[in-house]
């Protein structure tokens, strides 16, 4: 059983996806980021960052895991699936991973936080950002240009991006131009277990990415 650590937001996401594809058994401990769960004493003895997601594998002694990437591969290496076991195959998933965690989940984020949350209205800082967010997703577009999936084969590499990229609109950023992109998208969005996973806790709520402000900016 896997107890996982989480809220209603892109990073908790991709852990729930990967939880539902695997068939993993887990237990779901909704952290009230509003109310400061994340920064409890109990918590950060789980996550020292003080952040979701974290999951904690009773059937490895209690051992957590935390950074979302970092539990990806962790689950992926567990149950031998979403991620090449060797060679370049299993490089070139772990780089679309990597792609996602160093520059779409941070810049989306850093575009959400100065379009929604910022106190002041700095129009030139949210272009900055949401172009690069588009810069990034035109990556996206080209990588996906004769292929179903990032790495070819569907893996952790497209829960993690999928995850981020589905709230394109709340970064104030179109998909129009980008129809590769565009048509993975709709592609995950069937899939039963990614249906499943943006389920958990609950089902996405914008105004509760109100209520927590900058919390969704962390990776």
């Amino acid at each position: 059983m896997i107890d996982l650590y989480t809220s209603p937001t892109p990073n908790g996401w991709k852990v729930s996806i990967a939880l539902e594809e695997l068939g993993l058994a887990y237990r779901v401990r909704e952290i009230d980021l509003a109310a400061g769960e994340q920064k409890s004493p109990a918590y950060l003895a789980i996550n020292p960052n003080g952040r979701i997601p974290a999951i904690v594998d009773q059937e490895e002694g209690g051992f957590a895991v935390f950074e979302s990437g970092a539990i990806l591969i962790y689950l992926a290496e567990k149950c031998g699936r979403l991620l090449p076991a060797g060679g370049r195959a299993r490089s070139v998933a772990l780089q679309w991973l990597m792609f996602q965690m160093g520059g779409v989940g941070p810049m989306m984020g850093q575009a959400n936080v100065f379009l929604r949350y910022f106190p002041e209205r700095l129009p030139s800082v949210v272009e900055r950002y949401q172009k690069e967010v588009r810069r990034l997703f035109g990556v996206l577009d080209l990588r996906l240009d004769g292929r179903e999936y990032l790495a070819d084969e569907y893996s952790i590499a497209d829960i993690a991006n999928w995850s981020w990229v589905r709230t394109h609109a709340w970064s104030g950023v179109a998909i129009d131009e980008y129809p590769r992109l565009e048509s993975w998208l709709r592609r995950m969005a069937v899939r039963p277990a990614c249906v499943r996973g943006v389920s958990v806790p609950r089902d996405f709520d914008p105004a509760t990415l109100q209520r927590i402000g900058g919390s969704i900016v962390t990776r």
